[in-house]
């Protein structure tokens, strides 16, 4: 794990250069292309729809724009109460930042990038964090992330089946539900099944053995989405402190991804939250538990091309404590940081 001039090094803000992108200079090899990638523009007075609360940014291009496009919901207000299911005990002590006993635990400000698309990992970026592929990311582009202090957090989707994986053939096809809407080759896991449990925690094994020092697992909302199983609120909490708790096990630390509605009964067993286009959708209210509890939000606006919007957005995030980066939607190499 990390030592504690991460964490300060972090809250310290970003240092980098307004827009980076990957070039000639990037060290590192691209994983396999197995899933075309792409971006596109929705209709006047609409946004892009990540169908089913999609945690990813990835997906197919069709016709020159995104397949399916919403409009942009009202803002919705603060809960007056927290369920019965939150865990007590968010305060505002200084977050672990990490030890050989205890995992990593970035305060809010943490600097970062996350890269998922594009032709090789660009290792250039100064920042505490970053997240890549567990799969894809090639062992000398780890290696190069941790010889340069990087704390590496590893990508993979823990909610639904992924046909082009390596061990996709290791899901029992009863656990195997219905398509994600837009998403070739992916479809919704059974989160009850002890087989899909057992092939988590292969998957976190995985990352420990690929020297991941935290995880990002994706898809962790299907309660909320037409799964093909009947379920619950109750299996899905079940199931995301489960990836929490096997993940600590293994000395890993880990993120709530999106998931907004089990933020407050979930911020206690997660050191980290990860979200896509709050700002866009106006639900940023919702991350304030993370933040209280001195735990970084890292969050992510998507933008067409290199152009974000304006600088409220980056004023706004500064004030909430997030540590936002503006991407392009197929999650390349380019990034624009909030300072």
């Amino acid at each position: 794990m990390r030592a504690a001039w991460l964490w300060l090094a972090g809250l310290a803000g970003c240092a980098d250069a307004p827009i980076e992108a990957a070039g000639d200079a990037a060290r590192g090899q691209a994983g396999d292309a197995r899933r075309p990638m792409g971006r596109g523009r929705c209709p006047a007075g609409q946004r892009r729809r990540r169908p089913g609360r999609r945690s990813s940014g990835r997906g197919r291009q069709r016709d020159g724009r995104w397949p399916s496009c919403r409009r942009a919901p009202r803002r919705r207000a603060p809960p007056d109460a927290l369920p019965a299911d939150a865990l007590p005990g968010c305060g505002g002590a200084p977050p672990d930042a990490g030890t050989p006993d205890a995992p990593w635990r970035p305060g809010p400000g943490t600097s970062w990038q996350i890269q998922l698309g594009g032709d090789a990992i660009d290792t250039r970026p100064d920042v505490v964090m970053y997240d890549v592929d567990l799969f894809d990311t090639p062992d000398a582009t780890l290696a190069a992330l941790r010889a340069a202090g990087r704390v590496v957090v590893c990508y993979f989707s823990a909610g639904s089946h992924e046909d082009w994986r390596d061990d996709a053939d290791a899901f029992p096809a009863a656990a195997i539900g219905a398509r994600l809407d837009e998403w070739p080759g992916e479809r919704w896991l059974d989160v009850r099944s002890p087989a899909v449990r057992e092939r988590m925690r292969a998957r976190l094994d995985h990352a420990v053995a690929r020297g991941c020092d935290a995880v990002d697992p994706d898809n962790v909302d299907g309660f909320t989405n037409t799964t093909g199983f009947p379920l619950t609120r109750a299996d899905q909490l079940d199931f995301n402190r489960f990836l929490a708790r096997e993940a600590h096990a293994r000395g890993l630390s880990v993120g709530l991804k999106n998931a907004l509605d089990l933020i407050p009964a979930l911020v206690g067993d997660f050191d980290w939250a990860l979200n896509e286009e709050c700002f866009a959708y106006e639900e940023c209210d919702t991350l304030a538990p993370f933040i209280q509890a001195g735990k970084a939000v890292f969050q992510i606006e998507y933008v067409d091309g290199e152009v974000p919007p304006g600088p409220q957005t980056c004023v706004e995030a500064r004030r909430l404590g997030f540590s936002t980066l503006f991407k392009r939607y197929d999650l390349d190499a380019w990034r624009q940081p909030c300072e």
